[in-house]
């Protein structure tokens, strides 16, 4: 059989394949974003070497890896394909003015603002990707307004400008999105995105731009119900680098070592602990101390019981350093051993030890492969009901050669007031648990993922 005949038997077949799937389409005018995920040969740490001197160097992989997502074909309904990346980066293809510029976008479900790089950034993330071009557009149009967005991992800055959006087939007019004039976090530089599209409340809308989901409510589907496989935002009370250094000890995890964690466990241990008994009001011991420049009003509380509705958040003007966090977690372990009535010996070396499992600056911690059988489920109470992980759901294999590397899902992300201290359940969670966002009912459901 020649080479040309193989080659068309094999077309007609793809097509044959591909035929259901084409004329599948409803027609019941509902726009979807479907999620695809890409197969890789997990041969590259790039999860893990994020939070190392080595990372600078993985900008090579960023261009290299740096793949297209298709915008759908179908004409009876909208789909955006969004890519998995190594089960850490999940994005999609949208293009903004006329004609469309082409953009990969992470659909965040934790925040409510689109943005991407703009022409006028020089930042070393902005070289890395597409980038905006208002001159090439027929419908921008001049806004101006300066805007910047922290995020958990980064931060970026720049100004409004309005064009055209398109999402799939959908064409949102006069969009207000912001246009990314600096991007100086690494986070970025190595990311496989360029910018991001928030699918949250306009309430929390930076400069109060309306999301660009919003144009949908025109649409009934989209006006009540929406599922989507992102991250889910929960208020709580408790710094989470204390929480999940607390449980990424429980399942044996390692991390970096906390020079400034153990520093500060050596010169004031004993005095914090002396403070608790005479009943000092836990809070304020460590702006008594003078590690920390604020009112000791920040809401760090104990436990990991539950994820909880309608906390109280409670803001804060002070500085975030590290010897404040430091001796504020370590404030909370000593409460909680001395409860269990341990010595003040006991009481140290187990705050030194939680010092050396707390993780890498981007949130990693390293867990024995070996282990996965004996770890703990770690269980989520969310309005009553429980919702738990089993240790081959939150733990991250990553394979370099012959070498597998077990890596904690857990990773600590403290969010300062007044939107924070907060939850951010993601792919880890929503990947064992289908989640349904009920716009009209304000309300979020939960299924347990087939």
């Amino acid at each position: 059989m020649s080479t040309r005949l193989k080659l068309f038997i094999a077309v007609l077949f793809i097509c044959f394949l591909m035929f259901p799937m084409v004329f599948c389409a409803s027609n019941d005018g509902k726009v979807r974003i479907g999620l695809k995920r890409r197969k890789f040969g997990q041969n590259h740490r790039v999860a893990s070497k994020i939070a190392t001197k080595e990372g600078i160097s993985l900008k090579n992989y960023v261009e290299k890896y740096q793949p297209s997502a298709n915008l759908g074909d179908s004409d009876d309904f909208d789909i955006v394909g969004l890519k998995n990346y190594l089960n850490a980066q999940y994005f999609g293809e949208i293009g903004i003015g006329t004609p469309p510029q082409k953009f990969t976008v992470v659909f965040d479900t934790g925040s409510s603002n689109l943005w991407v790089p703009s022409s006028k950034c020089f930042s070393v993330a902005c070289l890395l990707h597409s980038k905006y071009k208002s001159k090439r557009s027929s419908t921008y149009k001049k806004n101006g307004k300066p805007a910047s967005i922290k995020y958990g991992t980064g931060a970026i800055s720049g100004y409004f400008s309005e064009d055209n959006v398109k999402v799939g087939d959908l064409i949102v007019k006069k969009q207000d999105f912001i246009e990314a004039t600096r991007e100086p976090s690494l986070t970025f530089v190595l990311a496989q995105f360029d910018g991001i599209l928030g699918l949250g409340f306009k309430e929390i809308s930076v400069g109060d731009a309306v999301p660009v989901w919003y144009v949908v409510e025109s649409i009934p589907f989209f006006a009540s119900v929406m599922c989507f496989f992102s991250a889910l935002i929960l208020s709580f009370s408790t710094s989470f680098q204390t929480i999940i250094t607390q449980v990424n000890h429980a399942i044996g995890a390692s991390g970096v070592v906390s020079e400034e964690c153990k520093a500060v466990v050596a010169e004031y241990g004993e005095t914090i602990i002396k403070m608790l008994l005479a009943k000092d009001q836990p809070k304020k011991i460590c702006s008594t101390l003078g590690l920390c420049a604020f009112d000791g009003e920040r809401g760090v509380s104990m436990g990991i019981e539950s994820v909880v509705d309608n906390t109280t958040q409670k803001s804060s003007n002070g500085l975030r350093d590290v010897m404040c966090n430091a001796c504020e977690m370590a404030v909370v372990w000593a409460q909680s051993q001395l409860k269990d009535e341990k010595t003040q010996d006991q009481i140290l070396n187990y705050i030194d030890g939680l010092c050396e499992k707390l993780p890498s600056p981007m949130g990693e911690s390293v867990i024995d492969c070996d282990s996965l059988s004996t770890l703990p489920n770690i269980a989520f109470t969310i309005g009553g009901k429980v919702f738990e992980l089993k240790p081959e759901q939150y733990v991250l294999k990553v394979t370099e050669g012959p070498v597998t590397e077990c890596i904690s899902g857990f990773a600590a992300l403290d969010v300062p007031p007044p939107r924070g201290p907060l939850w951010i359940l993601g792919d880890v969670f929503m990947g064992s648990y289908h989640t349904v966002f009920d716009y009209g009912n304000s309300r979020v459901g939960f299924a347990e993922a087939a």
